[in-house]
């Protein structure tokens, strides 16, 4: 590709309001509970990737996005082709879908390219997430095939009228091949605590990179009732955990 085309996305991908305590959270929980007392939530880990959307026609893969500014994204469709785990044809599909999901380069893959391009002497990348954006953004879809990416989806732009619940539509492209966002279904904030608690101690385990979890309320009429501001749905946060503490070790001080 000499550049790439703008796309203007049918359903906005929006922001997400972020929560940095457990206070704040109750405070979030507080004002969805203000509307709609019943509320039940689902809890997802927060990938540290590149958000985006891949739109299919009668079940075939026909373009692929990225997020932009919301409203208006680049068409990296060609790019998108070379993840695997992305179905090309679903089966029994609507006339059109609309799946939102992030774009990462896997651990493994991070640190075996960062060896190779050290083998190389060229420079290495800062971390899984700038190497995704980057691969992802490639003018040639062979670099980006060699790049090994990789996604999870987590919600559905089109159509929502089908579905009562989140998950519901989880279910929904797990069922038409989709690598969807691992899950945990609250009734209580306590519970969405708890959760948040396990992704942040167990975020070695898993295979991309995270900065935070996603906190959602289940049901999509109730998500309709909660409606968003002009920045963000009411009726979702991002749980942001601190940054990581390592330990490290000086090797050498040279003057």
């Amino acid at each position: 590709l000499e550049a790439f085309t703008q796309v203007r996305h049918q359903v906005p991908l929006e922001s997400l309001q972020d929560v940095f305590n457990f206070e704040e959270l109750e405070a979030f929980d507080q004002r969805v509970k203000g509307v709609v007392p019943e509320a039940e939530y689902v809890v997802e880990p927060k990938v540290d990737g590149l958000s985006g959307a891949l739109e299919d026609e009668d079940g075939i893969f026909v373009r692929g996005a990225t997020r932009g500014d919301g409203q208006v994204g680049e068409d990296v469709t060609e790019n998108l082709r070379t993840v695997r785990s992305i179905p090309l044809k679903i089966p029994d599909a609507p006339p059109r879908l609309i799946v939102r999901g992030e774009v990462y380069m896997p651990k493994k893959v991070f640190h075996a390219l960062n060896e190779e391009r050290e083998r190389r002497g060229e420079a290495l990348f800062a971390n899984p997430r700038n190497a995704a954006a980057g691969s992802l953004r490639q003018l040639d879809p062979k670099v980006a095939a060699s790049r090994k990416l990789d996604i999870a989806v987590f919600n559905i732009q089109w159509p929502r009228d089908d579905f009562s619940t989140h998950l519901e539509t989880l279910d929904y492209m797990r069922d038409k091949g989709f690598k969807v966002i691992p899950h945990y279904s609250c009734s209580r904030i306590s519970q969405v605590m708890e959760h948040i608690t396990e992704i942040g101690d167990t975020r070695a385990s898993f295979p991309f990179d995270i900065d935070g979890a996603v906190i959602k309320v289940n049901s999509l009429s109730q998500r309709a009732v909660l409606g968003s501001t002009a920045k963000f749905p009411r009726w979702a946060a991002a749980y942001k955990y601190p940054p990581e503490v390592k330990p490290a070790q000086v090797l050498d001080i040279v003057v």
